[in-house]
């Protein structure tokens, strides 16, 4: 029975924190949007306006120990995605999709393409496809080439990134 001029309580919303971050990789290499995709290339002068932000929140879905999160730009309204082999060779695929990371956390499970674990070692991040174990977030020792996903560090794919809050 109700209280007169008291309503029922509500479970509060469910409030998802957005980060910014600037990364870029080892060899100094920043993110940029051209043409629909994410490049990694040294940006200088003027150029360096063209610097893309990342975005990311949480994402509570996934074991925390594995610090998964949800990576995006444009505030957060184009997200990271990888599709199942998409790519050349049979690879995993990056993409970016107009999607709200903010909204992704609600969709549980159906969120790993979306996902990514950090991990962390000697001043660097690591971040692993959710949907797609062990391929990671990499660039081209190459400039002004696509931001994609690899298995493996070598002379050819950066794996690691500087991720610095702004």
């Amino acid at each position: 029975m109700e209280a007169e001029g008291f309503a029922p309580c509500q479970a509060p919303a469910l409030q998802t924190k957005v980060f910014q971050y600037r990364i870029w990789d080892v060899n100094q290499k920043s993110l940029y949007l051209r043409d629909d995709q994410l490049l990694a290339g040294h940006l200088q002068g003027a150029n360096a306006a063209l610097e893309e932000k990342v975005f990311w929140v949480p994402n509570r879905a996934f074991e925390p120990a594995r610090q998964p999160v949800i990576l995006g730009i444009r505030n957060g309204t184009r997200c990271l995605g990888t599709g199942t082999g998409t790519g050349t060779g049979g690879a995993p695929a990056l993409r970016l999709q107009d999607v709200d990371i903010r909204e992704l956390p609600r969709t549980g499970d159906a969120s790993a393409a979306f996902t990514f674990f950090r991990s962390y070692k000697d001043g660097l991040w690591r971040f692993e496809s959710a949907a797609n174990p062990g391929w990671f977030l990499c660039t081209s020792a190459r400039g002004h080439q696509p931001l994609g996903l690899s298995r493996h560090h070598d002379a050819t794919h950066l794996l690691d990134f500087y991720f610095q809050l702004c």
